[in-house]
This record gives structure tokens, C-alpha cells and sequence, in this order.
């Protein structure tokens, strides 16, 4: 794409898409309103996203999936942000780390055994790499694994696992004894697994996160995921399509806490006027305006960046049957496309999910103490984007990390 392709006019087939997702959405509407409070899944995700293909939106054709491309996905998420991060959440962790992973670096079998039933929804995805001592710096889990004949063995606990104890199947990240990591396929009812629930979140209400401990949890070898020793390879490229995807949702965030508070303003009768008429409700409405076109911006330029690193990638498995191993930083066009489609994708998180933050707070402020229930729409959006500027990477470490990429390794903060 060339910047005089630059328009990003949506086409007849995204709209059509989008029209189908925003229907789902207001269907869904009173039942995430529900969960949310409750505290609990909103079981009706599945059941209504499966009926257009979103649990398996940008997933190949062969495969159960719709075969769209990653921008069309960003748009659906976009779309299902302005229902909530909550839900938004659950496709980031089921598509955007769960099968884009298997996608991406599964083998032929793989693919076949597993994607073929998360886009039907028969089972869904987790991705198991944070521990309670290993956050923002994946490379110090202590999850061990050693292999055993033709299993593999893990030992180790896994820590704020999104739909943990609801997926059939997490991508799982462990050690072997010389400290190489190296990623897997965990079927959940595989012996030597124990899933618990974690309570009492500020917010991601109806978003299941947990933590899962493996006792000994034995996996057969094929479910090694690429080769050994190039886990955290694919860990970080799992996180990229993770960013593009909070960057999106948080896009859609802001468009409904923009929609919210010109509705309220134009209702709430204050000093003789409707608020909407005071002028520092009317710069507070600017602001979230601004917020979103900026972000929309950075977010479509990262994800052409992303299809371009996709496309390259399933152009080099058409050619080469050692392609994987040409996936290295000694592949100069790989590790250029890689690099630009990691920086644009941080970015582009790091803006977004900051001016998601601020633009539910905003929104709260012209709701006033109406805006301070759960009940509202605006409040809801405040403590789930908080959530945003933590996970996948926190905001702080994205910044060292822009910097870093121009600075050069050797001023390494991180």
C-alpha cells in the first residue's frame, strides 16, 4: 500500500461484515449488561458470534475460518470494543494470541486437529505465558518442562490467564533445564492441570482470568509448537497481533464513551441550559473526538504493517519447506517486516489504550455521580480500559521499547 492508497474507506464486504457483528452486539447488549455485574462469562458470546464466523474471523477458509484479513478483524474488534473491553477481551485471547499463534507456527496437523474446532466453537483458546513472578519480562518464567520418551513434561503455575477455565486448549510456555523456552499445545484435560478463577478485579468483569498450575501435566510431542527453543519468538509475535487488538478495542471504547456523553449532554438540564451547550463540555467531546481519529490512524497503519509480515510469511511456506527456520533474525526482509509491524503495533497499543483511559474518565466527569454506577455504560468502560494499559505489554515498557528501537541495543533500559 502506497500513501496514495491511503484512505481506508471501508468496502462493501468489511460493511456488510461490520453490519452483521454490530447486530450481534445490541443482541448481545442486555446479557453482557447482566454478566458484568454478576461477575461472570457471558456464555451468549459464543453462541451468537459463531452463528457469522467471528470466532474465526481472520482464520484461513481450509480451516473453519473466514479467511478475512487482519484489518477487516481489527474492524469487527473495533466494533465489539464499544461493547466493553470485557468482551473484547475474550477475542483477543480466543483469535488474537490463540489461533493466530497456531496459524502462524502450527504444523499442517496441528492446524488441522485444532483451529478446525475453535472457529466452530466446539472448544476455545487461552494463552498461558505470564507468571506471577514474570510479567513484563516473559524470558523469566520459571514453568519448567523436560521431555519424557515422546511427551513432553511441565511443572509450573501460570498467572492471570485469560479464559482460563473456560478453553479447551492454551498455548503454553515453559524452561528447559539450560533456560531455552519453547511453546505448546496444552490440551485442558490433559493429566496434572488445576485451573482457579481470580476474584475481586477492579474491572474485566465478565472476562475470566486464572490461574492454572501444572502438576507434572503431560502433553504428547506433538504438541510442541514450531521447534524447541524458539518459544519466545513466538510469544512475541503473539503479542503483536495482541496490541493491534487492544489498540482497536480501545478505538471502539472511545467511540461509545463519545456517543454516551453527547447523548447525556444533550439531555442533562443544568444552569439553565442543557450541559451540552457549556463549553468545557463541548472541549471535554473534542477531546475524545481527537482521541479516536489519532488512533484510528495508527492502528490501520499497523495493521497493513501486520498483513505485510502475514502475507510474506505464507508466501515463504509456499516456497521453502525449511521455512521455519528461515524465520530468524539472519532473515534480513523477515526481521525488517517484523521489526516495523512490532514498533507500529506498540505504538499504536500505547496510544490508544492511554487515550481510551482518558477518554472514559472524561466521560465520566460530564456524567457526573450518574456516571460513577456500574449501571452506566461510561463507568464500565472507565475500569476495564485501565486494564488495557497494563496487559499485553504495559504502557512503560512500550515506551523503552519505541525508544529503544531507535537508540539502539547497547542503551537497553529493559
Amino acid at each position: 500500500m502506497n500513501l496514495s492508497d491511503m484512505n481506508f474507506e471501508i468496502s462493501v464486504p468489511q460493511e456488510e461484515f461490520i453490519k452483521k457483528v454490530d447486530d450481534v452486539c445490541i443482541y448481545l447488549r442486555p446479557f453482557e449488561d447482566e454478566s458484568y455485574l454478576e461477575e461472570k462469562f457471558n456464555k451468549q458470546i459464543v453462541k451468537e458470534f459463531k452463528k457469522i464466523g467471528m470466532l474465526g474471523c481472520p482464520i484461513s477458509k481450509q480451516y473453519g475460518g473466514l479467511g478475512y484479513d487482519i484489518l477487516t478483524y481489527l474492524l469487527a474488534i473495533e466494533r465489539i470494543g464499544a461493547e466493553g473491553s470485557s468482551m473484547r477481551t475474550f477475542f483477543s485471547v480466543h483469535t488474537s494470541i490463540g489461533q493466530m499463534v497456531l496459524q502462524g507456527w502450527g504444523t499442517e496437523g496441528q492446524k488441522k486437529k485444532y483451529l478446525t474446532r475453535t472457529t466452530n466453537g466446539d472448544i476455545l483458546m487461552g494463552f498461558a505465558l505470564t507468571e506471577p513472578n514474570a510479567g513484563s519480562d516473559p524470558s523469566s518464567i520459571t514453568t519448567q518442562y523436560h521431555k519424557d520418551g515422546n511427551k513432553y513434561i511441565i511443572r509450573g503455575k501460570k498467572h492471570w490467564i485469560g479464559n482460563g477455565t473456560i478453553a479447551g486448549i492454551v498455548t503454553t510456555y515453559a524452561k528447559d533445564k539450560n533456560g531455552k523456552i519453547s511453546a505448546f499445545i496444552v490440551d485442558m484435560d490433559s493429566y496434572g492441570i488445576d485451573t482457579k478463577e481470580i476474584r475481586n478485579k477492579i474491572g474485566l468483569h465478565s472476562v475470566i482470568n486464572s490461574e492454572i498450575t501444572f502438576d507434572s501435566c503431560t502433553i504428547p510431542e506433538d504438541n510442541l509448537i514450531g521447534s524447541e527453543g524458539i518459544g519466545l519468538n513466538v510469544a512475541y509475535s503473539a503479542l503483536i497481533d495482541g496490541r493491534l487488538s487492544v489498540a482497536a478495542g480501545s478505538i471502539g471504547v472511545m467511540k461509545d464513551c463519545l456517543l454516551e456523553s453527547i447523548n447525556y449532554s444533550k439531555s442533562r438540564y443544568q444552569h439553565g441550559s442543557f450541559i451540552g451547550k457549556k463549553q468545557l463540555i463541548q472541549k471535554h467531546i473534542s477531546k475524545i473526538v481527537m482521541a479516536i481519529e489519532s488512533s484510528r490512524w495508527l492502528t490501520y497503519k499497523a495493521a497493513n504493517a501486520r498483513q505485510r509480515l502475514f502475507d510474506y510469511v505464507e508466501e515463504l511456506k509456499l516456497t521453502d519447506t525449511n521455512w521455519l527456520t528461515k524465520l530468524n533474525r539472519r532473515n534480513n526482509e523477515y526481521a525488517m517486516l517484523r521489526a516495523n509491524a512490532d514498533r507500529l503495533a506498540s505504538i499504536a497499543k500505547l496510544h490508544a489504550s492511554n487515550l481510551a483511559f482518558e477518554s472514559s474518565n472524561i466521560s465520566v466527569q460530564i456524567f457526573g455521580s450518574e456516571g460513577y454506577k456500574k449501571t452506566t455504560r461510561v463507568a464500565r468502560h472507565f475500569l476495564d480500559s485501565r486494564a488495557t494499559m497494563i496487559y499485553e505489554g504495559t504502557n512503560e515498557v512500550l515506551e523503552l521499547k519505541i525508544a529503544l528501537d531507535l537508540l539502539g541495543d547497547d542503551y537497553r533500559a529493559y
